[in-house]
């Protein structure tokens, strides 16, 4: 898209993964892909996670495996491969909920997956992507975000809540 106006709306800036508009002259307002987000639990009820550095925030953060969805994709699909991708995994997935991960300024719609019978299966990472693999408890990465021993995000928060509620509720059964 170019700097145009159209219906009171100017495009900013157009770039690959987002595009900022001025609405009515006032309003900023974000277009962002859609992206998933992956729940997976092991055996022994750890959650897997990944450490990465986040160029936007300038700090290594513990997250859920999580990216965007590429045009043609489902977002299961999205969600099997980045599992693949980020940790050498692919499971059944379930989708446990969808979200706006910030719905006053931007239209990223958040897809958050439980994955499933983990199995082996690696695709390559992504050229950009330094990742660390780490696996803990629900409730020990949730003490973490607390503490602030660990930097997340939205998506992580919800996956480890979801990671609490499945493994109680398994303890229940």
């Amino acid at each position: 898209m170019s700097d145009s106006q159209a219906g009171g709306t100017q495009v900013i800036y157009d770039g690959r993964i987002l595009r900022l508009e001025l609405q009515e002259g006032k309003w900023e307002v974000i277009r962002h892909a859609a992206a998933v987000s992956i729940l997976a639990l092991n055996d022994a009820g750890e959650m897997l996670l990944v450490r990465q550095l986040r160029r936007a925030v300038n700090a290594h953060t513990v997250e859920a495996p999580a990216g965007l969805i590429d045009e043609g994709e489902t977002p299961e699909q999205a969600a099997r491969r980045e599992l693949q991708e980020e940790a050498g995994l692919d499971a059944e997935m379930t989708l446990l909920t969808q979200f706006y991960s910030s719905p006053g300024f931007c239209d990223e719609l958040l897809y958050v997956f439980a994955a499933r019978n983990l199995r082996d299966s690696r695709l390559p990472m992504d050229d950009d992507e330094e990742i660390e693999v780490l696996w803990m408890r629900p409730q020990a990465v949730l003490d973490g975000l607390q503490g602030g021993t660990l930097v997340g995000s939205a998506a992580t928060i919800t996956a480890a809540l979801f990671g609490v509620q499945l493994l109680a509720a398994g303890a229940e059964q």
